[in-house]
């Protein structure tokens, strides 16, 4: 039964068809979920730093339905993608439920787009690395999946990681940086690889030209099935509130963590004490362990259902959705996680 925990991250999904069902105030209740409810039960709930011991880890690694947890948000996301298209051309909407139905989609595809891509692109085999890339397709951020895996975890902490945030940067600053950066950062990875292999660059091996390609299509499909401006706008919105959702955990994760660079010019091993942890067990649940993210980073390919705890890894005071809230007002920010630095 323990397994099953990880339905608790159908919720922020569910909490999202049933405002686009229901609308009116419904439509702000994932919002509500997200950012309110989850703040309040975390604390109440509190942490989990225990760690699942052999044989039980084992037996976790090879069991298929923790694949299967992540393989269900395809549909899931999108079959709510067409559900809030159908919504936007056949209702007259409030502001209200215009703004509420595109921060709750968004959020889905951030949490079940693009965090479970991020999990489904570290793996090896060819077929989950491409169910992470239809996953990422919706928020615009295919790119993600060269830059975060060949860029990302090798300057993580480092000025030279677009994601890593700089020391006094608050998190406006760092979305417009981040998200920049990190695109040509993945053209630069992307050519620096067909070089090393001898391809043409304009050549269909060329990744980030099919992605383009891909998102493009996708663009047109959109512009296709939806019956307005608004529509169209709704859509690209609520994809670029998916993405703005994954550089805010970026923000938080690595707040003025910075790897210490060696005398011959390299830096340190990444190691668990260079990105910050959540333990609260609600977010963990919901984000298929994301917030244990100090051990994903010290074992990349590591399976969320086996992520650990580890004692030397900072911890943030509270629980990843309060934290992104916080990042939203820079000083307050600023006021509670500077002087958790040197406990770090």
């Amino acid at each position: 039964m323990k397994d099953l925990k990880y339905l608790g991250a159908y919720l922020v999904p569910a909490f999202c068809v049933s405002g686009l069902l229901l609308g009116g105030w419904a439509s702000i209740s994932t919002i509500v979920f997200v950012f309110v409810f989850v703040p309040i039960i975390e604390p109440l709930l509190g942490r989990s730093e225990h760690n699942m011991v052999e044989p039980n880890r084992t037996v976790a690694l090879n069991k298929k339905l923790f694949d299967w947890l992540l393989y269900l948000n395809i549909p899931i996301v999108y079959g709510i993608l067409l559900l809030f298209i159908w919504v936007l051309n056949q209702q007259s909407l409030s502001n209200l439920e215009y703004t509420g139905h595109i921060i709750s989609v968004g959020l889905v595809l951030g949490a079940c787009g693009i965090n479970v891509g991020h999990e489904l692109g570290h793996r090896q085999k060819k077929s989950e690395q491409t169910l992470a890339k239809i996953l990422l397709i919706p928020s615009w951020y295919m790119h993600f999946f060269i830059e975060h895996n060949r860029g990302h975890h090798k300057n993580i902490a480092t000025d030279l990681d677009p994601a890593s945030a700089k020391k006094g940067e608050n998190v406006y600053a760092f979305w417009l940086r981040s998200v920049y950066s990190s695109y040509l950062s993945a053209w630069r990875l992307e050519r620096k690889r067909l070089k090393r292999m001898d391809i043409p660059f304009l050549s269909m091996e060329n990744e980030m030209l099919v992605f383009s390609l891909i998102q493009l299509l996708y663009f047109s499909l959109i512009s296709f099935l939806v019956n307005s401006w608004w529509s169209l706008f709704a859509v690209v919105l609520a994809g670029i509130v998916g993405f703005l959702l994954l550089e805010t955990i970026n923000y938080i994760e690595l707040f003025k963590m910075r790897r210490k660079l060696l005398p011959y010019g390299r830096y340190e091993r990444v190691h668990s004490k260079h990105s910050w942890n959540a333990d609260y067990q609600v977010g963990r649940i919901l984000l298929y362990e994301l917030t244990r993210h100090s051990d994903h980073h010290f074992i990349a390919t590591k399976k969320y259902q086996v992520l650990d705890h580890h004692d030397q890894a900072p911890e943030l005071p509270v629980g990843y959705p309060t934290s992104m809230l916080m990042a939203l007002v820079p000083p307050l920010w600023f006021r509670v996680m500077d002087k958790r630095i040197p406990e770090a």
